[in-house]
C-alpha cells in the first residue's frame, strides 16, 4: 500500500492564513503597546517577517510536502496532545502582547540592550533549526501521533543526529527570544510556561515513540538527548 500524505489546505484557507498572520501579529504588537509609532514593535515585525519568508522560501524549495503535513491536526493526534497543545499554543501567542504591553508602554521592565540582541539570536536561531528539522523530517507534524499511512520511519539525519526532538529545542529558544528581544522580563513568566509544558509533551511523545514507531528504541539508544546535548 502506498504512502499517502495529507491533504493540502485550501486555496482559501492558504489566502486567509498569508494574509491573516501578518495582520494578527500587528495587532498583538501595537494595541498592548497604544501607538503605532513604536520602532521595536515594527523591528521586531520586520525580522520575525523577513525571517519566516526565508524559511518558507527554503523548505518549498527542499521539502514542500511538509506543509500538508503542517497544515493542521491530522486524524489520529493523541487526545492528550489535542489539549496540551492548544495550551502551549496560547500560552506563546500571549508573550508577545504581555511583551509589548510592558515595554511599549508600561515600561515595567529595564531590559539592556545587549540582552535584546540576544534574544534575536535566540529567535533567528531558532526558527532556522525548527527550518532544519523540518526539512529533513517529512513527518513533522503539528501534532503528536503515529503516522501509520505515511509509513513514518525514524528520521536521524540533520539536526536528529544531535538531540531527539530539535523543534521542540528550537520552540524553547524562540520562547525565550520573543520575551528578550522585545525587552521585557515579564514575557518570561509565559515563555517559562510554555517550556515547561513542551518539556512535558516531549517526554509524552518519546515514550510513545519508544512504544509504537519502529526503530525508535534503537535511536534512542544511539542519540540519549531529548532537547539539550549533555543535559536531556
Amino acid at each position: 500500500m502506498a504512502a499517502t500524505d495529507p491533504a493540502p489546505m485550501s486555496r482559501a484557507v492558504a489566502v486567509l492564513y498569508a494574509i491573516g498572520s501578518p495582520l494578527a501579529l500587528v495587532a498583538l504588537v501595537f494595541v498592548p503597546a497604544g501607538r503605532i509609532d513604536w520602532l521595536p514593535g515594527w523591528v521586531f515585525i520586520g525580522v520575525v517577517t523577513a525571517v519566516f519568508a526565508a524559511s518558507a522560501g527554503v523548505l518549498v524549495w527542499v521539502n514542500p510536502a511538509i506543509y500538508r503535513a503542517r497544515s493542521r491536526f491530522q486524524p489520529g493526534t493523541e487526545r492528550w496532545d489535542l489539549v496540551l497543545a492548544q495550551v502551549i499554543l496560547a500560552t506563546a501567542v500571549l508573550e508577545v502582547p504581555l511583551a509589548t504591553l510592558d515595554s511599549g508602554r508600561m515600561s515595567w521592565s529595564a531590559v539592556p540592550l545587549w540582552m535584546v540582541i540576544f534574544g534575536y539570536v535566540l529567535l533567528v536561531g531558532g526558527i532556522a533549526v525548527t527550518t532544519w528539522a523540518q526539512a529533513v523530517n517529512p513527518f513533522f507534524e503539528p501534532g503528536v501521533r503515529i503516522q501509520h499511512e505515511r509509513r513514518q520511519r525514524v528520521v536521524t539525519s540533520g539536526p536528529y543526529a544531535i538531540v531527539r526532538h530539535p523543534g521542540y529545542t528550537a520552540a524553547i529558544a524562540m520562547f525565550l527570544g520573543v520575551a528578550f528581544a522585545l525587552a521585557s522580563w515579564w514575557a518570561l513568566i509565559p515563555a517559562a510556561l510554555a517550556s515547561g509544558l513542551l518539556v512535558l509533551r516531549t517526554s509524552w511523545e518519546d515514550r510513545l515513540l519508544q512504544a509504537e514507531l519502529s526503530g525508535y528504541s534503537d535511536y534512542v539508544r544511539r542519540i540519549r538527548f531529548r532537547l539539550v546535548p549533555g543535559l536531556w
